[in-house]
Parts: C-alpha cells; sequence; structure tokens
C-alpha cells in the first residue's frame, strides 16, 4: 500500500520561493527619470525641430514611462506577493508625482546632485526596506475605523474645489485669457482669509488619512478595484503634498511669483521641449485622471454599500475611468499649447 503523503502547504512554499517580481516596480522606478531624458534628446528645445522618426520614437518613450505607474499597480495587485514587495509597488506607482516633488525639494536646497542620482538611490534604499522591514500581513480585513467615511465625506466635501479646479483648467482649451478670468472668480473664495487656510487644513487632512489608510489596506492583497483606489489615493496623498509644497513654498515663498496660468505650463519653455519640465507632463496628466478616477472608485463603494448591484456599480465606475482619461488628456492638450476657439 502507498503511503499516504499529508499536501504540502502552498502558501508556505510561496513563502520560500524567491520573489523575482518583488524588485520590479523599483527597476521601473529608477528607469522613468531617464525615460524622460530620452523623450527631451529626442524632441529637443523649441529652437529644434525634430524629424518624424524622432516624433515618433518620443511618443514610445513617453508611452513607455506613462505605463511605469500602471505596471506597478498591476504589481501591486499580485495575490501572491509579500506586504514588502506590495507597499513597494503601491509605491512606485506614485512615481510621476514623486519625481517632481523631489525636483522641487532638490531646487529649495540647492542640491548639486543631479536628481537621477538622487532618485536611484532613494529607489534602491526603498527596495531593500521593503523586504527586509517587518511586514505583517494583514489576513483580515483591516481596521480602518470611522477614519474610512470621515476620509469620503471630505473628499465629497472637497469634490467641490476639485470640478472648478479642473472646469478651469479646461478653460485653458480656448486661451489663458479666459483660465485667467475664471480663476480670478475662483480666487475670491479659495484665496480668502478664511477659505484658503480651511482647504489647506481639508488638503492635509486628506493627505494623512489617504496615507494612513492606504497603509494598512497595503498590508494584504486586494481585489482589482480596491487595489485600483488603494493606489490611486496614494499618487493623490503624494501629488496634492507636492502641489502644495510647489505652489507655497517654491513659487509664493522661494521664487516670489504668482501661480498662474505660466507657472502651471513652465513657460516660457512651455512642458515638452524642457528637459525639467517634461517630467510635469505625466504629474499633471495622472493627476487629474487620478483624482477623478478615485472620487469613481469612491462612489463604487458607496453604491454597493447602499444596495446597488455590484454590476451597475462596477460599469459606472468603468465609465467615470473612462470620462477621467478623456478629461485629463484634453487639459493636459491645453497646457501643452493646443487650443479651441
Amino acid at each position: 500500500m502507498a503511503a499516504f503523503t499529508q499536501p504540502r502547504d502552498r502558501s508556505a512554499t510561496i513563502g520560500l520561493r524567491f520573489d523575482y517580481l518583488a524588485p520590479a516596480p523599483a527597476g521601473a522606478a529608477i528607469c522613468y527619470p531617464f525615460l524622460l531624458r530620452a523623450f527631451h534628446a529626442m524632441v529637443g528645445t523649441q529652437a529644434a525641430t525634430p524629424s518624424p522618426l524622432a516624433i515618433v520614437a518620443a511618443t514610445l518613450i513617453l508611452i513607455v514611462a506613462f505605463f511605469v505607474p500602471f505596471f506597478a499597480i498591476a504589481l501591486a495587485g499580485r495575490p501572491d506577493a509579500n506586504p514588502g514587495a506590495r507597499r513597494l509597488a503601491y509605491a512606485a506607482g506614485t512615481t510621476p508625482t514623486l519625481f517632481v516633488l523631489l525636483g522641487v525639494v532638490q531646487a529649495l536646497i540647492h542640491s548639486p546632485l543631479p536628481d537621477e542620482l538622487v532618485w536611484s538611490v532613494l529607489w534602491l534604499v526603498i527596495a531593500i526596506w521593503s523586504q527586509t522591514a517587518g511586514h505583517p500581513a494583514a489576513t483580515m480585513r483591516p481596521t480602518v475605523g470611522r477614519w474610512r467615511i470621515v476620509h469620503g465625506m471630505t473628499a465629497a466635501l472637497l469634490s467641490l474645489f476639485v470640478t472648478f479646479h479642473l472646469a478651469n483648467h479646461l478653460f485653458g482649451l480656448i486661451g489663458p485669457e479666459p483660465h485667467a478670468a475664471v480663476m480670478k472668480i475662483g480666487r475670491v473664495v479659495y484665496r480668502s482669509g478664511v477659505g484658503e487656510p480651511l482647504l489647506v487644513a481639508a488638503m492635509l487632512f486628506q493627505i494623512g488619512t489617504g496615507l494612513f489608510l492606504a497603509w494598512r489596506w497595503s498590508a494584504a492583497p486586494q481585489r482589482f478595484h480596491r487595489t485600483f483606489q488603494v493606489a490611486s489615493g496614494a499618487y493623490l496623498s503624494l501629488y496634492i503634498l507636492g502641489h502644495m509644497n510647489s505652489v507655497f513654498i517654491y513659487a509664493r515663498t522661494f521664487l516670489g511669483i504668482p501661480t498662474d496660468w505660466n507657472f502651471a505650463i513652465g513657460a516660457p519653455t512651455g512642458l515638452i521641449h524642457d528637459a525639467w519640465n517634461i517630467r510635469l507632463l505625466p504629474h499633471y496628466a495622472l493627476g487629474v485622471f487620478f483624482v477623478l478616477s478615485h472620487l469613481a472608485s469612491g462612489l463604487r463603494v458607496v453604491l454597493i454599500a447602499h444596495g446597488v448591484n455590484g454590476g451597475a456599480a462596477n460599469r459606472l465606475w468603468g465609465a467615470g475611468v473612462a470620462a477621467s482619461a478623456v478629461i485629463s488628456a484634453a487639459i493636459i492638450v491645453g497646457m501643452c499649447g493646443v487650443q479651441v476657439r
């Protein structure tokens, strides 16, 4: 009679097997600034006229650069990844906005070191830490208590400002003057002595609670929609932090310049033809995309919680993500100089 063999524990096998994909998000993040540098080498300055082949090559390079955060998000959704690898992937999903934040901080401290060098070392440190630090896996639903509800309620209120702010940027498709006129109207409220401190406080609260929720949810594998919600929330937290740093500290305090249309588009060179400013293009485009699709993700959760059919909620979410991509593309082409009159 054949001896009875105890079935092997698959989870234990996974734990002992080397995860070859674990460092991949860090590798992709390290490559990101060099992709942008390659893009600039192809396009050149405004005075240069790139060949059609160079334009095609530059477009493909930029597409790959845009793919970096989505590649990381896909790896964050792997069910067999350890918590450290998963959190590393979520962190790499913030690559475009984190690279801008790094560049601004480098300028503020007058760092003599190249951004790419600091960036590469930073990601090597993060990658090593992610695999050596203790990351207890949360096998059950994370305990987030009322923070999740308060975070959502604050987001609902801030969505009023986000809607106006993005609509304001859409006026850039008409021209800088209409954009400035609409912005002047809005600033009566959000630049007022009461409105601005309240807005800043709400944004800081969203950053804190957003990062807290992302950290708690990132410990364990999540399904696709939850993974996307966590990743987009992590991106937004760093995007808001970096945007506030650029506006309040870098522009207003350090440079003493207005944060108008010219500041946003990196005038006079613009977003496309400047070696530094090109990093703003994915930063802005994905910022718009993720803020709207993150709101769509939150709405999906609320709808399901109130009895809406999961399939219908998912279709509505998909429509929201598609609309987010369209609005993001419209805003970014306007910021690149395209006008519709």
